[in-house]
């Protein structure tokens, strides 16, 4: 029984996958070769996979190093992070308007699980991931979710987590506990505000965390 080789739609989606389990980090080169044996293809699917990849802005090519995974400046974090809390606060409001009953729920079991489990911070980092992705997708506005998941590519970019502080990880569920309390009680500006203050206050961890 065959097996058909990765095409490069594919090999761009494994690559992703790979910076976003920090398998591959900024500043890491993509060599063609090595990657075209890491995945088992041939350099096509890869280079295809390498140009897609640099279209999102997740591969740049340096001078003397060829193709690289980029790391993001002070400044380029400032306007992702301000671009970000724009976006989420909308997504907020709109969440407040449109969120079933059932997308509401889901969002308070999350908070709770992380709540019961705070001091694991891995777990918390995975189910961070999902508890965003549940409030975008309670706006039920595909257009803005979309702008939402290109975004979020460019968050690969940013090295660690400020999620393995014990500190911000208390705040953090804090003020999930805020945007969900809000969303349920159908306050829409209540809603935008607290999922603007909760990137607003990721947005000055990072900058603590780069520095």
């Amino acid at each position: 029984m065959s097996t058909t080789s990765p095409n490069g739609a594919e090999i761009y989606k494994m690559l992703v996958k790979a910076i976003e389990a920090r398998e591959l980090k900024p500043g890491n080169r993509l060599r063609e070769a090595e990657l075209a044996e890491r995945f088992g293809v041939s350099r096509t699917p890869i280079r295809e996979g390498l140009k897609r990849l640099e279209a999102q802005g997740l591969a740049v090519h340096e001078p003397n190093r060829g193709m690289v995974i980029p790391s993001l400046d002070h400044n380029q974090i400032s306007e992702l992070y301000f671009l970000r809390e724009v976006l989420e606060g909308t997504a907020g409001r709109l969440a407040a308007q449109h969120a079933s009953d059932a997308e509401i729920e889901i969002l308070q079991e999350l908070l709770a699980q992380d709540q019961a489990n705070l001091a694991d911070a891995k777990m918390l980092i995975r189910t961070n991931r999902e508890f965003h992705r549940r409030l975008y997708l309670a706006s039920h506005n595909r257009y803005l979710v979309e702008q939402i998941d290109h975004m979020r590519l460019s968050l690969l970019l940013l090295a660690g987590t400020t999620l393995t502080d014990d500190d911000r990880r208390r705040v953090a569920i804090e003020e999930h506990a805020e945007i969900v309390d809000a969303i349920a009680k159908r306050d829409c500006e209540r809603a935008d505000r607290a999922a603007r203050h909760h990137i607003a206050e990721a947005h000055k961890a990072r900058l603590k965390f780069f520095f």
